[in-house]
């Protein structure tokens, strides 16, 4: 995929998404941190629920250090793998309040060392609360960059840094944003929405699939 098209398709979804978003509901940096981790093969819907139960007891990282792992579990249930998911957000919870005064740091060896923090979800914070030009691939973007040719690749490393490499400057910041948002609601996994995508022209999916 040329650049001048690469270019076309974030135009195009920038102006029909004009301030993209993370669709986690959070009232500050560290329930997000701790809903991203929970989001590791979960959807956010599910998350959200959880998480509405997780922070009206414990709002900030001081007070859910202090829960009880039974306490912890009891909220976050419904997620999958939510006994190994309690056991991270406690450790990290008790990490950010003890070490970092509940502040989460803006720097990623830092975050990626918390229990249950990764690259992606490093990105994802490193993004959307300090605006920093990041994209975390996730089962979206990994299809969609794929599927589209917009930066092919066999690992999600690779995908991340030609997406990040190919990506137009003024797009970094918000493309990670409307690439899942994309992914999640028109190119979706299975039939994607092709009728409806306002990038179809664009697209070199719908050729490779004639071939």
């Amino acid at each position: 995929m040329n650049s001048q098209k690469r270019f076309k398709i974030f135009e195009t979804l920038s102006n029909v998404t004009p301030n993209p978003s993370t669709e986690l509901i959070y009232q500050n940096p560290f329930q997000l941190l701790i809903a991203v981790i929970l989001s590791a093969q979960a959807t956010d819907k599910s998350v959200n629920k959880a998480t509405l139960l997780l922070f009206n007891q414990a709002p900030n990282a001081e007070k859910l250090s202090r829960l009880t792992l039974s306490d912890i579990e009891s909220c976050i249930k419904t997620i999958g793998l939510y006994k190994t998911k309690a056991k991270n957000i406690l450790e990290t919870s008790r990490i950010i309040h003890a070490q970092y005064q509940g502040s989460v740091p803006q720097d990623r060896l830092v975050l990626e060392a918390l229990p249950g923090v990764g690259r992606k979800t490093a990105n994802v914070i490193l993004n959307t609360i300090f605006n920093e030009p990041a994209i975390a691939v996730d089962t979206h973007i990994f299809r969609i960059a794929n599927r589209m040719n917009l930066a092919p690749g066999e690992t999600v490393l690779q995908v991340e840094k030609k997406l990040m490499k190919s990506t137009p400057p003024q797009f970094l910041k918000s493309a990670h944003h409307l690439l899942i948002l994309h992914g999640r609601y028109t190119c979706t996994a299975r039939q994607p929405k092709c009728a409806n995508c306002v990038i179809y022209d664009l697209c070199e999916y719908k050729k490779k699939s004639l071939i």
